[in-house]
């Protein structure tokens, strides 16, 4: 099993590692928020064209899908802790390479495009690798599951908040050149945290090529890239498996595709046709901050006694309700508290579904099963973000409004009515078993070294 539901002796706690992994956490994902405004403001100022930003941002979209659909095999196989060292490295070397290669012999443009796309490839596995680690740092410090996830989306919460108004600030006073320096300096820091804050003793150790079949027979039948492959297919065959695993990647995609976008796409072209202000846009987006953090809060305080299925079920629901206060185009402050609210309530949901991930995936296969789950979900908001952009050039603000709205129901509903679903209090006490007590079969094999 991934991780057990209990903690060690607390007399034995050693939390060390798991602020070492936090701290890694939040400056390596500050990196990327760094990266995520310096770069198109680098291409704009080098070529002036919308539609080559537009393109390096789809090229970096497409290397973390194609990243972790396959790179999880890389995870699996060199170790949670290495990954990511060897991820935050890769990162710092691309992210260095455009201001150096600029500076000196020049840059064109089809170059910076192979570095953004290969960052984002070597990175995806190192984000993928962290989100494992945390369940080893939970144990040796004697901390829960929830609470540690929470922490960990807590931290990712703030950086993402406060990483793009400082790159704002730091383009401003010094450009994006320069910027690009520092970015790729907080991923060498991330890398020196996790190496010297997390004990190699305490990280499962890598496995080899693990399946169903036999890696070293098949050493001398297959090439390496069927090997690496089947790997690969052995992840999405846990994901197919695990009816909760499954249902819950049903729920968080549809979401991403469904609701998401709305930050991205719909309150920007809401707040330019209905209030015409741009300072709007950020009070909206304080109050997503607010809530967010609240809800974390809440989460951490109460969220391991809180139900996990009702949890989810009353986010989801709050969601939809607070959508159609949104269609009714009400003044500033009720979108404010709409926004607030929506927040607090859907923000406890994300350390569940990672604490279920946490609970139910063997180690042996945490990275192929959470690369793919992520890149999907991932992949599901990004094509969200694409239909929603189409929807509101043919259909207008109003008809989006509505159609987010409905379309939003899907997601409660499905929690409400799938079986999968109602055993999840019971495996909180069963260490991710079902509420039969029943894990499922494939994880219990790889947890009593039946398979790989």
């Amino acid at each position: 099993m991934a991780a057990t539901a209990g903690v060690q002796n607390p007399s034995r706690r050693n939390r060390r590692p798991l602020f070492a992994l936090l701290g890694a956490d939040g400056i390596s994902q500050t990196g990327n928020t760094l990266a995520m405004v310096a770069i198109p403001w680098y291409v704009l100022e080098t070529t002036g064209s919308a539609a080559l930003t537009g393109v390096t941002a789809a090229a970096e979209t497409v290397a973390i899908v194609i990243s972790g659909v396959l790179g999880g095999v890389i995870v699996d196989r060199l170790g949670q802790k290495r990954t990511s060292i060897i991820g935050d490295l890769a990162s710092a070397a691309t992210i260095a390479l455009i201001p150096l290669l600029d500076q000196t012999v020049g840059l064109a443009y089809w170059q910076l495009l192979v570095l953004v796309f290969l960052g984002a490839v070597l990175d995806t596995p190192g984000r993928t690798a962290r989100r494992g680690l945390y369940a080893t740092v939970a144990r040796l410090g004697a901390v829960g599951l929830e609470r540690t996830n929470t922490s960990a989306l807590t931290v990712n919460r703030a950086a993402g908040l406060a990483g793009p108004l400082l790159a704002g600030v730091l383009i401003a006073a010094l450009g994006p050149t320069p910027v690009l320096w520092i970015d790729a300096a907080t991923f060498l820091v991330s890398a020196g945290l996790v190496a010297a804050g997390i004990p190699g003793r305490i990280v499962p150790r890598p496995v080899g090529t693990v399946g169903t079949v036999d890696g070293a027979a098949m050493a001398g039948i297959r090439p390496a890239i069927g090997r690496y492959l089947e790997d690969v297919r052995e992840g999405f065959r846990f994901i197919g498996g695990d009816r909760v695993i499954g249902t819950l990647l049903v729920v968080f995609s549809l979401g991403s595709l469904l609701a998401e976008p709305m930050w991205s796409v719909v309150f920007p072209v809401y707040a330019d046709q209905v209030f015409g202000s741009a300072l709007d846009l950020g009070i909206i987006f304080g109050a997503l901050a607010a809530g967010s953090l609240l809800g974390n809060a809440v989460s951490f305080v109460w969220g391991p006694r809180l139900p996990r299925r009702a949890t989810l079920i009353a986010g989801f629901t709050v969601r939809v309700l607070t959508l159609w206060v949104i269609v009714a185009m009400p003044p500033l402050w009720v979108i404010v508290v709409a926004v607030v609210v929506n927040a607090l309530f859907l923000e406890p949901t994300n350390p569940i579904w990672m604490t279920v991930f946490h609970e139910r995936i063997p180690e042996a296969l945490y990275g192929r099963v959470l690369g793919a789950l992520l890149s999907l979900i991932y992949a599901a908001r990004t094509l969200g973000v694409v239909v929603y952009g189409l929807l509101l050039e043919w259909a207008g603000l109003r008809p989006t409004l509505v159609v987010l709205a409905v379309v939003n129901v899907v997601v409660p509903l499905v929690l409400w009515l799938t079986p999968a679903l109602r055993g999840l209090d019971a495996s909180r006490a069963t260490g991710g078993a079902d509420g039969t007590g029943e894990r499922h079969p494939r994880a219990a094999a790889l947890a009593e070294g039946e398979l790989g």
